[in-house]
């Protein structure tokens, strides 16, 4: 079978992108909505006389809700639903993350094969958050269709001012 792992390909694993800020600071708004989401309404979250009287001394964001910071800006003007007009748009972008090149495999199909998490802190309002991502790990296994690509990447998240908040662990599937 052939092996997709290249030279070009090892060559980026340690690659990493640069920090990236989220658009907007922590808002309650927006944590509101995430905790209603997950179906996680603890009055840490919300209700700041009861979080004031917690270790935490104030409401915090749940802990995931940093990855989920990420969304478009205002200045970001192309709607991400256009690509869908191009017949051979397949739903799956080939950007794994921002600031980091482009993994240099020709294999029609990418796969979500799932996440690991490494929690340290939690996001307050006000917070900014950034996050920069690593390749840690790309490596080819043959499966009953044919090779199978994973890419392992880093994701770490911290405030502005480099408090972590947390770390994760992606894999994905190309084949």
């Amino acid at each position: 079978m052939k092996n997709h792992v290249t030279d070009d390909v090892r060559a980026i694993i340690g690659a990493q992108s640069s920090w990236n800020e989220a658009t907007n600071a922590v808002e309650a708004s927006e944590v509101r909505r995430f905790f209603q989401a997950i179906i996680d309404p603890k009055p840490v979250y919300w209700d700041e006389d009861q979080a004031k009287e917690t270790r935490y001394g104030g409401t915090i964001a749940p802990p995931a809700f940093a990855v989920h910071a990420f969304r478009r800006g205002t200045d970001e003007t192309i709607d991400p639903l256009d690509a869908g007009l191009d017949p051979e748009f397949d739903g799956v972008s080939r950007a794994l993350r921002p600031g980091l090149p482009s993994v240099p495999i020709a294999l029609p199909r990418v796969l979500n094969g799932g996440y690991e998490y490494e929690l340290f802190s939690y996001p307050r309002v006000g917070d900014r958050i950034k996050c920069r991502s690593t390749y840690r790990d790309i490596y080819q296994r043959d499966g009953k269709t044919g090779p199978m690509v994973f890419i392992v990447i880093e994701d770490e998240y911290a405030t502005a001012d480099g408090r972590p908040l947390l770390k994760s662990l992606n894999t994905m599937i190309m084949r």
